[in-house]
């Protein structure tokens, strides 16, 4: 930490020597009080400009003069204003931005086509709010997480899998954090819902590669969600009904202009339907009970401002499912949520140094209760995790723009929890393993501008992690660049290192979320990836943004179950690992229309995933042998095409409509290539069709696609806004596979009862028909 200061001290001389001043502050909605981010600030006259980072803060030097400077604060939907100051000394300017005087809802994106051109960031992705609420969804239910998985690279489709698998990587290679908290599991409803309502979300940013220095701990992908603040101007609120569920957000002034509140909440209500069905069947012998199911969350934040330099934040999240089946003799109960919290403290400590302070608590856990008459059983996994960082944010000039900072969590794993007994307490038994690990990182990046063509995103992060008396560290250099050909040709690279520390054991083929959350130990060492990125962006005409990039990535230290792995009940689980390695690699292009009344995109992602050389541990935790059975295969998530088309055009000031197409080469799934038979004793009358299996995942589901279409019809009261949204989801009702399962059929011999296996067909499952819903949203 000393090192940091002394070189900010050297940096900050040079910038004195320089005769320079700062103009620095924040940019934020008027209307609102939520602070910008991406927002752009620029003195014209100089040729000089920056733009907010993600906490609104932006920090811009100008050379000292006696003439007055005119600055222009822009954002994408908003109206431009302007400023000017005397730059004679150090200046506090923050200033917000006014929507207008437009009826017609204004469109706010976080980034113009010439910004992205403009940064070292590349293989990232952005939706804002309004388009997740026009795109099409299941069951009227917008999702602003599934509508990022109709952006190439992260492939969308196959109702009923649980995770994202973003270019090539397991499901829990994801790093998912809500207002920097970690999120564990993102998915509700077997994972055909995210946990993030799009009411309360301001903004959601996913990396798939050319990862910033300030993020570890996973090797595909950052998802980083950010809530808003709540209206500190005025009491508003907003929210939806709809056939499954409904939802309600309230946000306004505590203190006006300087502290706000959100509240944000919602519930599915099936379950009060089909606990009605049930009551009306009981005493009916033929009737079967139906499962209750239901997912709620919970979001709330507040914040105060304390003055120019010196604001807080307090932000929680609660959110579950609860699945639940009961008869006479027969009891099944499931749950699984998240819980989150975070305070969060930013502070001005000059001009060009601005910090954040973040303390977050995490906790994620899933609980199966099984009671049959005279016996229960209890099983069950959680994970807990308490962070706190620093990150620095330092702008000495305006080619510089450093990033430096220090964490530490403390994780505590409860793995495959077991309970099991006899009501009489005569036979009784439990099991399980729980650990503590320490995770801890610091790390240091610098965005520099070496000319008006060339930037330079280059850091290094130091990582490490102790648990089970055995303690890891990683280094982990980043580096993007970005070249400028023209003002309307952009190539871009990146390079990342990334280490993993934690591990998710899973069945990757049931939609359950019986997750289990292992940490390396002195056997299990962390994962670790390496990619390489490079691509272009081209800006056509001023409408048409075209982005392509190729990828390749490295995987080492991948786990797998070896064959007939006993997952739940085991102290010894490191006995069912096999360990090996991967590769992933793939071409994206997309093309993007945000202007006019048609906008949308096309995006197309080819490629390609691999693991090997998967070996058995020893005691020791050396490798023992190559295991049986892990020949080089392709995982069920390998996708080899994914196709994704959204359009949404506004017909009118009332009336807008969406469409999306998505087509993807079916997922994977292991099926036997053989069959033998095995018959009892003769005369016993027994025959069995036993099963061959041999490589992984050796046979493609068909393709899956799949066309969606949205109408959205506008009301304007007086109170507010307010619309009707009309989805059809698989609007020409293409039966779609959810897994396939083989049926053997049999024949009897002739004067005997034995039968004999005369052949066997492939079924399919599907989940979804066409499906319409109705939804009405209001703001006020």
């Amino acid at each position: 930490m000393k090192f940091y200061f002394n070189f900010i001290l050297l940096l900050l001389a040079g910038a004195i020597e320089a005769q320079e001043v700062t103009v620095s502050g924040s940019v934020s909605d008027e209307e609102t009080g939520e602070t910008l981010i991406g927002a752009t600030v620029a003195a014209p006259s100089l040729g000089l400009g920056t733009t907010t980072n993600e906490y609104g803060f932006y920090s811009l030097s100008i050379p000292r003069s006696d003439t007055a400077v005119e600055l222009v604060f822009s954002y994408v939907g908003f109206q431009s204003q302007l400023a000017s100051f005397l730059p004679k000394a150090d200046t506090v300017l923050s200033l917000g931005l006014s929507t207008g005087v437009q009826l017609e809802e204004v469109v706010v994106k976080a980034n113009s086509y010439q910004e992205q051109m403009s940064s070292t960031e590349m293989s990232v992705e952005a939706i804002s709010t309004r388009e997740a609420k026009l795109v099409p969804v299941l069951l009227g239910e917008s999702d602003i997480l599934k509508t990022v998985q109709l952006k190439p690279g992260i492939p969308s489709g196959s109702e009923g899998r649980t995770g994202l698998f973003v270019r090539g990587g397991a499901g829990d290679q994801n790093l998912i954090v809500l207002d920097e908290a970690i999120v564990y599991n993102a998915n509700h409803l077997f994972g055909f819902f995210s946990t993030f309502n799009t009411d309360a979300v301001k903004d959601l940013k996913i990396y798939k590669g050319g990862f910033p220095a300030q993020y570890g701990g996973r090797l595909s992908s950052v998802i980083d969600v950010k809530l808003k603040e709540g209206n500190n101007q005025k009491f508003s609120g907003s929210g939806g009904l709809g056939l499954i569920s409904s939802r309600l957000t309230l946000e306004g002034p505590i203190q006006k202009g300087k502290s706000s509140f959100i509240v944000s909440g919602r519930r599915t209500y099936v379950d009060l339907l089909t606990r009605g069905v049930n009551r009306a069947n009981e005493g009916n012998e033929d009737f079967t009970p139906i499962p209750d199911y239901y997912f709620y969350d919970l979001n709330a934040k507040v914040n105060h401002q304390f003055g120019e330099k010196d604001r807080l934040f307090l932000s929680g999240y609660f959110g579950r499912d609860v699945f639940g089946f009961n008869s006479d003799f027969f009891n099944f109960d499931f749950d699984w949520g998240n819980a989150t919290g975070t305070a969060r403290w930013n502070h001005v400590f000059s001009p060009k140094l601005f910090a954040n302070t973040t303390f977050t608590y995490s906790d994620y856990q899933y609980n199966i209760r099984n009671e049959v008459t005279g016996f229960s059983f209890g099983l069950g996994s959680d994970i807990q995790d308490a962070t706190l960082k620093t990150d620095f944010y330092f702008a000495p000039n305006n080619r510089h723009t450093m990033r430096f900072g220090v964490m530490g969590t403390h994780h505590t794993f409860t793995v495959g929890r077991l309970q099991a007994g006899s009501d009489d307490g005569v036979v009784s038994f439990s099991a399980g393993q729980e650990f503590d690990g320490v995770e801890f990182g610091t790390y240091f990046a610098d965005e520099m501008e070496l000319s008006d063509e060339l930037s330079i995103n280059a850091g290094i992060r130091l990582s490490g992690f102790s648990n089970d008396g055995k303690t890891y560290f990683g280094l982990e250099p980043r580096v993007a660049a970005r070249y400028r050909v023209s003002d309307r040709v952009s190539a871009k690279a990146s390079y990342a290192r990334m280490y993993q520390y934690l591990h998710l054991i899973a069945n990757a083929g049931v939609a359950l979320p019986t997750d289990i959350w292992y940490p390396s130990t002195s056997r299990v060492r962390p994962q670790r990836s390496d990619q390489v990125a490079a691509g272009f962006s081209y800006l056509l005409g001023d409408q048409y943004f075209i982005n392509v990039e190729g990828y390749h990535k490295w995987l080492a230290n991948q786990l797998q179950f070896v064959d007939g792995a006993q997952i739940f009940v085991n102290d010894e689980l490191e006995e069912e690992f096999a360990v090996g390695e991967g590769r992933a690699y793939g071409l994206e292009f997309s093309i993007e229309k945000k202007q006019g009344r048609l906008t949308g995109w096309v995006g197309y992602t080819l490629a390609l995933t691999r693991l090997q050389n998967f070996e058995t541990l020893d005691p020791n935790g050396r490798f023992a042998q190559e295991s049986e059975g892990f020949g080089p295969f392709s995982p069920i998530y390998d996708r080899r095409h994914d196709i994704s088309v959204v359009g949404i055009y506004e017909i009118s000031r009332r009336f807008t409509a969406s469409v999306t197409f998505v087509y993807g080469s079916g997922d994977l799934s292991w099926l036997p290539p053989g069959r033998f038979t095995f018959q009892d004793v003769p005369g016993a009358g027994f025959e069995a069709v036993v099963p061959d299996y041999r490589e992984r995942n050796n046979f493609r589901l068909p393709a899956y696609h799949r066309l969606d279409l949205g109408l959205v019809y506008k009301f304007f009261p007086k109170w507010g806004k307010s619309d009707l949204t009309l989805s059809v989801v698989n609007a020409y009702d293409r039966r779609n596979a959810f897994f396939i399962f083989l049926e053997p059929s049999f024949e009897a011999i002739e004067g005997t009862d034995i039968e004999v296996p005369t052949g066997i067909a492939a079924k399919q499952v599907s989940l979804f028909p066409i499906l319409p819903s109705l939804t009405w949203n209001f703001e006020f």
